[in-house]
């Protein structure tokens, strides 16, 4: 699986995909948070990152499936998937290394934004005024979103041979994971709604967000992780039956 991860990885940075992708979200965050009147902290005078984490949800769910949508419909459209396969390897290894690379990536993305951390906490008044417990809660929110983006992106790769359509069915999924239950939920009454909404990752992500580590947040992240990855490993062996 190693040995996939460092392949996968090295031939993204070997591409435009990666530099693309982390200048996007960079510049993009960038202006948001520090640039732009609207959202700007510097403008609306709170020592908190609020916008970037309202933010990289939305840039995480087109930019991870662009990462993600090369994985297995490259390897079907040039025809090296059965190359792939016949190697002493599980479908668990193959999927395991493609997909971790793709989160190293989309994790990387995430570093130089500490920096935003650091220069809020010093431009606080007085220095340190941040609430770190929910910057903390925040950071681990948009690592486990970035997991399950991932692996949807991955089951929607092995799904197809077009990155074109892979990248498409991975948005649309992404998208109804991360926002289609709270608006469902928006339509409906009392506990329905509550219940509706637990389906989807906003919710766990917002509790997240607010310092609050729940043990049931996390392992839901890591259950649709699971699901997706699991799925990929059907679609992968579905050329058996």
């Amino acid at each position: 699986m190693l040995t996939i991860l460092n392949k996968e990885f090295n031939a993204f940075l070997n591409s435009a995909v990666a530099y693309v992708v982390l200048g996007v979200f960079l510049v993009a965050t960038g202006l948001f948070v520090w640039v732009f009147p609207d959202s700007s902290i510097l403008d609306y005078g709170f020592a908190d990152l609020q916008t970037l984490f309202s933010l990289a949800p939305w840039l995480f769910l087109f930019l991870i499936p662009a990462i993600t949508m090369r994985t297995f419909a490259e390897e079907k459209k040039a025809g090296t998937i059965e190359l792939l396969l016949t190697r002493p390897l599980t479908d668990g290894q193959i999927i395991g290394g493609k997909y971790l690379a793709c989160l190293l990536l989309a994790l990387l993305a995430l570093v130089p934004t500490l920096l935003y951390y650091f220069s809020v906490y010093r431009l606080g008044s007085p220095p340190g005024n941040i609430d770190s417990a929910a910057t903390v809660g925040s950071y681990l929110g948009l690592a486990l979103l970035a997991a399950v983006f991932a692996a949807v992106g991955i089951l929607a790769s092995a799904l197809t041979r077009d990155q074109i359509i892979a990248f498409l069915v991975a948005v649309v999924g992404c998208f109804l994971l991360y926002s289609g239950f709270d608006s469902l939920a928006s339509v409906l009454d009392g506990s329905a709604a509550y219940y509706v909404s637990q389906l989807g990752i906003a919710a766990h992500y917002r509790d997240l967000s607010k310092g609050l580590v729940d043990s049931r947040d996390v392992l839901y992240f890591l259950s649709v992780v699971a699901v997706a990855l699991q799925a990929t490993r059907l679609v992968l062996r579905s050329r058996n039956w």
